[in-house]
């Protein structure tokens, strides 16, 4: 049964669970294209600080910290429709998405340092594959997802997959894993088909001027307060009671932690961002890591848990929250008032800042990569301080250097890891002991939850079937031949519910469909068995 559409939103109340880009944009759309008034929208947040994912904070003397930025390029459809309606961070006269477009004419991504072993270049001019792995590859593109089922990678490639420049430029540029899910990894490449050719430079890769925090979700901010919509911070939602029946289904109250309750009425609705992969991170120092939380500091976790109780049509969570040792990595944001490290770097990769993007230490115990931005980073980022930031795929390994596992290590002794895979102890030594730098380690134990190993259903429906008044927004909602861990998922969620939701005259855009090109099919066959 089709769902009848709103079409009295001037009486509508929309509560959005959570301050993500999903919820962002779903605000934008429901009062740029719902005609939804912003103060009948209330954006409810557990944390006393918006954005989600998309984060960035911190100043020269304590230190900055990006937990770790989301990859960006052209074809995302619905981001950049978004964004070309939000001013700038500082212009108000040119748009993020036209800036943004601009500022990568200017820097072009072209690594030429993509992977090191012994602190030298490796060449990555083929990606190694073997006649059977490339057949493989080939086979996994054309196979079914339903086929796959909850198969992980290494279950479809041979043990040497793991160690040629294809998986090394696929996993630190991604963060998949030998145990991701195989499905998910099929989705990427049918979904960036057209990058398979540039990714041994990272051709194609679109960066912000600022940090995605700076450069996104303030202006978005700027834009939803200019509507009156409300900032709910230090709300934190813990329960959702729904009037369940085999054919309609509505949410009802949202109890609040503090024991307050929000009961919805005929016109209410609630946009429920369901999981988080940057849900209870823990910042270490430069002499303290960084701890390790669990499902017990989650907000959206415990949720998501609660009401998938209720209704199978509410998805699972289990597969995504449940294996933490599985989905866990940390990063690590360093901040240096001097230029040394910085003039080597380009010196030695033969990219200036914001040219070069990952460079992954393939012999690194812990799978380091670094990456090293367009200065400044932040927008009170003077210009003698640089910023740089990194993260490690295996935390629990011992590192090559420091005889303790990543997760164990202080800020300092993460960059003496680093400096010695890079050969330059000796260099940075006397910077390092005059205080001139800062490393700040960050545990984010759900940060690869999306790739978790799943059934078709785990993930819930945008608009689940009989839904009268809510939606799953994000990571965790199902959008079909899109891919998890992007900012394109999160908004093409927001426009679902929306569009799905409200009567307007809006479609939600289609994903880009460069698999079925075939000069684009052709190129990225010849790369792979090149």
């Amino acid at each position: 049964m089709e769902k009848m559409k709103n079409k009295n939103p001037k009486d509508a109340n929309v509560y959005l669970i959570g301050s993500g880009i999903a919820s962002l944009a779903s605000a934008v759309y429901l009062v740029k294209d719902a005609k939804v008034p912003g103060k009948n929208i209330h954006i409810l947040e557990k944390d006393n600080i918006l954005g989600g994912a998309l984060d960035g904070s911190g100043n020269k003397d304590d230190g900055f910290v990006v937990r770790g930025g989301r990859m960006h390029e052209k074809h995302y459809t619905c981001y950049w429709d978004l964004l070309s309606y939000i001013p700038s961070y500082d212009d108000p006269k040119i748009s993020v998405r036209d800036e943004s477009f601009e500022f990568n004419k200017k820097f072009v991504s072209n690594g030429q340092a993509r992977l090191l072993k012994n602190g030298e270049k490796i060449d990555v001019s083929s990606y190694g594959l073997s006649l059977k792995q490339q057949a493989e590859f080939l086979r996994l593109l054309f196979s079914s997802e339903k086929s796959l089922g909850n198969k992980r990678i290494e279950d479809w490639f041979d043990q040497a997959f793991f160690e040629t420049n294809f998986w090394h430029i696929w996993t630190s540029m991604f963060a998949f894993q030998k145990w991701s899910s195989v499905a998910e990894m099929r989705r990427y490449m049918k979904r960036f088909i057209h990058l398979i050719d540039g990714l041994k430079r990272l051709g194609g890769v679109m960066r912000t001027k600022y940090n995605q925090y700076h450069s996104v979700v303030i202006p978005l901010k700027r834009y939803l307060d200019e509507y009156g919509v409300n900032f709910d911070l230090g709300h934190e939602v813990v329960d959702i009671d729904f009037n369940l029946s085999s054919d309609k289904k509505t949410a009802t109250v949202l109890h609040l932690k503090d024991k307050d309750e929000i009961v919805l009425g005929k016109n209410d609705y609630v946009f429920i961002t369901n999981g988080s992969i940057t849900e209870s991170t823990d910042n270490g120092a430069w002499d303290r890591p960084a701890k390790l939380k669990g499902i017990a500091a989650s907000g959206s976790w415990k949720l998501w848990k609660k009401i998938a109780k209720k209704d199978d049509v509410f998805g699972n969570p289990s597969p995504f929250c449940d294996h933490i040792d599985l989905q866990k990595w940390y990063s690590f944001t360093v901040t240096l008032k001097d230029n040394t490290f910085h003039e080597y770097m380009e010196n030695f990769s033969g990219n200036v800042d914001g040219t070069g993007g990952l460079v992954t230490l393939t012999d690194s115990n812990w799978m380091m990569s670094i990456v090293i931005a367009r200065q400044p980073h932040f927008p009170n980022q003077p210009k003698d301080v640089k910023v740089f930031w990194g993260y490690g795929l295996y935390p629990d390994r011992k590192g090559n250097y420091i005889n303790k596992t990543m997760a164990e290590c202080t800020g300092k002794e993460i960059l003496e890891e680093l400096w010695y895979h890079l050969k330059v102890h000796d260099l940075m030594k006397s910077i390092v002991n005059s205080g001139k730098v800062n490393c700040i380690p960050t545990a984010m134990p759900f940060i690869d939850s999306e790739f978790m190993p799943r059934e078709i259903g785990d993930r819930p429906q945008v608009i689940p079937a009989g839904a009268t008044n809510f939606a799953f927004l994000g990571q965790f909602a199902e959008v079909p031949k899109d891919v998890v861990f992007t900012v394109e998922y999160s908004v093409r969620t927001a426009q679902t519910a929306v569009y799905g939701l409200f009567e307007t005259d809006k479609k939600v855009m289609p994903v880009y469909d460069s698999i079925h090109k075939p000069k684009v099919l052709l190129k990225a066959i010849k790369a792979i068995t090149g």
